[in-house]
């Protein structure tokens, strides 16, 4: 199978819908917790206090500009 680019990578957005949980935001929360613990490998993008758009996430993550390379995140769901 061959693999594009942006297949080899998610928003933390999009792989907050590849985990099961009661609701989006409380998946982003905890992709988010274990980005901030170290757990989980990401390119992290902040917003300012002053940005600040919808629900907050742990960090002032930015959960559309912060990327998760899929092979960790795959890794992380392994050990979750």
């Amino acid at each position: 199978m061959d693999t594009t680019k942006e297949d080899a990578r998610l928003t933390l957005h999009d792989a907050a819908r590849l985990l099961p949980a009661a609701s989006a935001h409380d998946a982003e929360v905890e992709l988010a917790r274990a980005i901030e613990h170290g757990q989980l490998r990401a390119n992290v993008k902040r917003w300012a206090t002053e940005q600040w758009e919808g629900r907050q996430l742990p960090g002032n993550i930015n959960r559309l500009e912060t990327w998760i390379e899929r092979s960790d995140f795959d890794a992380w769901l392994a050990t979750r």
